[in-house]
């Protein structure tokens, strides 16, 4: 790609970036690229060859994945490393990409894989055996059922992409440092000022950690916390294989590369230049996990090759070599020649670590990043850096996203090696991971447990989907067979639950939803300021409000509750939430999270005021406790903040208490509602009940990429209250060209769960965000991003699920009770 440097502002901040891979070399040139001039990288190793991740890495490149984000930055580095050459040859082999099937799943697995591709924009064809052996003749097609070629994905030459970035911002003024082992990081009142070397000091304004698996090792310097785990990667090379040779000289490898997911298993060519017999260069996942000490890697000097390359462990490989013979058998007559135990970085959650400490001002993370993601993970963090957000919305990326108990080394350990397991399995959208839990519960889970919870988990927190006890209410409800997809992690219990919500009263645990408290003189201005809707309203008053970036993305949504004249209860999204509050609060305005000591209970449904009522000195009668109105009294003995707010469309409150005394209203609320027919209803039925009334779920419905206009919630934003973040930027907006619009699928036996691709007049239009059958609708809701002329109701459109493409409907939302007669009464 050519520089853009015309017309970008120059930036004098001094930046120091620890790391010389394909990360820091990425991030230099995209911050020069962007005017910043007083750049400086830093590498422990020689500059040639650092000896960290990179230096190994086989170059895969394989754009397409459930992540949207990690498919835009696998796509960005695509194509800048297509633009790139380093001693006059490319820095990107784009040699195809061939994933097969050698299971009836993992077949199904594919075609979810080319719905994915689709809806992100990524050519690709499943293709049958015949083909595949075309594509990779040494693949036996009596092996496999078919596969998914993606002839745009290939090999990176990642050091060379390293050499030719580093001389772009050589060029543009950034220094590179080499054989500079960094030993301190300094800093004074909250803010970094300088990076300590055996070498020197820089002194530094910003500082990005981009050391990858040494991430732990630099951020401790700091103070800082990296929830990521080292973990060895084997891969080997067999002898010269006669069948590659008279290869083209300088080609690499001219054949896909081949992934073998049912066993771990990923092969790519190493040609010779000069025609000689070439190898086959297999890696796997198939052993056993195995951690490896960031502060016990050799340096470069004490090491036999390189830091990041250890001892080939043979045994550990046996099962790879025999299933990749089977699959290959011209490697029959050929042995392993040599391998390495290759290190490199996993997380809890298998994704990046991007973004800005909340820990240390000026202390940025740029870690956890594969070849494959390397330059649009760079972008990111560049555009981050000099823009204040980036093009890509990085949410799932954020380092802030894990809480305080996911950053424990016990649970990054156990989270990091799940994520190694589960590189290449197909893993289910609902599939919990199965430790360490319980993790995080709420003051109920006692109760929860002896009614029968099925239990899920987000954040750490148990999450009752649905309760055993309820299992006699569903017996009586004929509902259409699921496909064995669809159906995992479901029961039809979910349906009774939601009708009994519908019909009765129901009791949802509402803890894990996270609360904030703002507190202090000027509190209501740095709302106004930072919100978008209107929030000078009278205490007791809630509204529904969004935190907008610059541009006018969706950065969450919010429900702030006004307690008193300069007391308030939001609730939030993410950590990153209050950070960004924290971050922007003026002197005398202080913001808390207060999700750990509190819980709450959502009491839902036509009963709801027959429930609660009796319990409590208030008057809860629709005239003097109206919707979205708020205030604190008792139930019972039990001092809550009752919010008049609803999340499945029927009368009721969410109410709030401390954790102490949360089991005490759990049993009251209970108890008391036992001659009404309560129930307690689970995640399951909420998000069916939540999509048939048209409610958003902020990072799956809406992200920072959408504004909220096309998100559907433009009432939210009130421009004429004066001005806030993202005021200007809407302002300047033309019409959307796309919007978020409810469908309906026309087949009521067909549930789709999100992500699939939405077909539009022959072409794909958008993709799936959520979805649920919806009980009281009797058929899958599904929400969806669609163009904007086609987001109008009654348009016939298509859902690919797992390749067929099912009818259905725009619809008029909210499904269910439009005139909002059943939650204002």
């Amino acid at each position: 790609m050519t520089p853009k440097t015309s017309g970008a502002p120059v930036r004098t901040e001094r930046v120091v970036i620890i790391g010389a891979g394909i990360v820091g070399c990425a991030l230099a040139d995209e911050l020069t690229e962007r005017g910043w001039r007083d750049v400086t990288v830093l590498e422990q190793g020689p500059l040639d060859s650092p000896g960290g991740s990179t230096s190994h890495a086989p170059g895969l490149v394989f754009r397409t994945g459930p992540s949207r984000t990690l498919t835009a930055y696998a796509a960005y580095t695509v194509e800048k490393f297509t633009g790139l050459r380093a001693a006059g040859r490319p820095c990107f082999l784009p040699v195809g990409g061939l994933e097969v099937a050698g299971s009836e799943e993992r077949w199904s697995e594919l075609h979810r894989k080319a719905g994915w591709a689709a809806a992100w924009g990524i050519p690709g064809e499943l293709v049958g055996p015949a083909r595949c052996a075309e594509l990779f003749p040494m693949l036996d097609a009596e092996q496999v059922l078919g596969g998914f070629h993606t002839p745009g994905d290939g090999l990176a030459r990642a050091v060379a992409a390293c050499h030719a970035q580093t001389e772009r911002a050589r060029r543009r003024g950034a220094r590179f440092r080499d054989r500079h082992t960094v030993t301190g990081i300094e800093q004074a009142g909250g803010h970094v000022t300088g990076v300590v070397t055996d070498r020197g000091t820089f002194p530094a304004d910003h500082v990005v950690s981009a050391a990858g698996f040494w991430g732990p090792v630099i951020g401790a310097m700091a103070g800082v916390g990296v929830p990521l785990l080292p973990l060895a990667h084997q891969y080997a090379h067999t002898a010269p294989l006669p069948a590659l040779s008279g290869g083209r000289p300088d080609a690499e490898a001219v054949r896909p590369i081949l992934r073998h997911q049912d066993h771990d298993l990923y092969f790519r060519e190493h040609l010779a230049a000069d025609g000689s017999p070439g190898r086959i260069g297999i890696g796997t996942y198939a052993h056993r996990p195995m951690p490896v000490d960031p502060y016990t890697v050799p340096s470069w000097d004490e090491s036999e090759v390189m830091p990041s390359s250890l001892a080939f462990t043979a045994e550990d490989f046996a099962d790879s070599w025999r299933e990749s013979v089977r699959m290959l058998p011209a490697l029959g007559g050929s042995r392993v020649a040599d391998g390495f135990n290759g290190v490199f970085s996993f997380t809890p959650d298998g994704m990046p670590l991007l973004g800005h400490s909340p820990q240390l001002h000026g202390f940025w993370l740029a870690e956890a990043v594969w070849v494959t993601h390397s330059a649009g993970a760079a972008r990111a963090v560049a555009e981050w850096m000099t823009d204040g957000r980036t093009s890509v919305d990085v949410h799932e990326c954020d380092l802030r996203r894990f809480e305080g108990a996911q950053r424990s080394p016990g649970y990054v350990r156990e989270r990091g090696e799940r994520s190694f397991v589960e590189v290449y399995d197909i893993v289910h959208p609902l599939q919990p991971p199965e430790r360490p839990r319980p993790l995080r519960t709420s003051p109920f889970h006692c109760r929860q447990t002896e009614l029968g919870a099925y239990f899920l988990e987000s954040g750490g927190w148990e999450r009752p989907h649905w309760y055993e006890a309820n299992a006699p209410l569903a017996e009586e409800l004929e509902l259409p067979a699921r496909d064995a997809w669809s159906a995992r992690y479901w029961s039809p219990i979910a349906a009774a639950e939601a009708r009994a919500t519908r019909e009765r009263v129901a009791l949802y645990d509402m803890t894990p939803l996270r609360r904030l408290a703002v507190e202090g003189p000027g509190s209501l201005e740095f709302l106004q300021r930072m919100t978008s809707n209107q929030l000078a309203r009278k205490p007791g008053a809630v509204t529904y409000t969004l935190l907008l970036d610059e541009s006018g993305g969706v950065l969450s949504d919010l429900t702030a509750a006004r307690l008193g004249p300069e007391r308030w209860q939001l609730g939030a999204n993410s950590p990153a939430d209050a950070d960004r509050l924290a971050r922007y609060a003026p002197p005398g305005v202080s913001v808390r999270d207060i999700t750990a000591g509190t819980c709450c209970v959502g009491v839902w449904g036509p009963l709801a005021r027959e429930l609660v009522q009796p319990l409590t000195p208030a008057d809860f009668s629709h005239k003097a406790f109206g919707y979205f109105r708020c205030r604190e009294t008792y139930v019972g003995e039990v001092p809550v903040t009752a919010l008049r707010v609803s999340y499945v469309g029927e009368l009721g409150w969410e109410l709030y208490t401390t954790a102490d005394l949360g089991l005490r209203l759990w049993d009251t609320l209970w108890e008391a509602g036992r001659r009404l027919g309560v129930v307690a209803a689970g995640r399951s039925a909420f998000n069916s009940l939540r999509l048939e009334k048209g409610y958003r779920a902020w990072g799956a419905d809406m992200t920072a990429d959408d504004t909220p206009e096309e998100a559907g919630v433009g009432f939210a934003v009130r421009p004429a209250k004066g001005d806030f973040v993202g005021r200007a930027a809407l302002a300047a907006r033309g019409a959307p060209l796309r919007r978020l619009g409810c469908l309906t699928l026309d087949d009521p036996a067909t549930v789709v769960l999100g992500g699939e691709p939405v077909w539009v007049d022959g072409a794909v239009g958008g993709h799936v965000t959520s979805a649920s059958f919806g009980y009281t609708v009797g058929r899958c809701v599904a929400y969806a991003w669609l163009p904007a002329a086609a987001a109008v109701p009654g348009t016939p459109v298509h859902i690919d699920y797992f390749g067929e493409k099912v009818p259905a409907t725009v619809a008029a939302e909210p499904l269910v009770d439009p005139d909002m007669l059943r939650i204002r009464c």
